[in-house]
């Protein structure tokens, strides 16, 4: 199975993985550096934003060290963890 769209930052901008998506017609979504030339390749922004919504998100719930570390052996628990870190984030405290 192959995706439609693959969204990456600005650090994986580039002929050689532009050039290797497009061989195997994978649509990408990833923002051009500003001294990159345009040649008329459009940037879905919005699919950028929801990237980096997820990403940021990510990142805020690696804040909890046992998510980060995964200190639990066991998937279950593991998994018990994700939810109660983000209900301790989005609460006001």
């Amino acid at each position: 199975m192959r995706p439609d769209r693959v969204a990456g930052d600005k650090g994986y901008t580039g002929r050689k993985i532009r050039r290797y998506l497009r061989k195997r017609g994978i649509g990408a979504v990833i923002p051009r550096l500003k001294n990159e030339p345009r040649r008329g390749v459009r940037f879905d922004r919005a699919a950028d934003r929801e990237r980096n919504a997820v990403e940021r998100a990510i990142n805020r719930l690696k804040q909890f060290r046992a998510i980060a570390t995964r200190y639990e052996k066991l998937a279950e628990t593991f998994h018990v963890l994700l939810p109660l870190a983000a209900i301790r984030l989005w609460l006001p405290v």
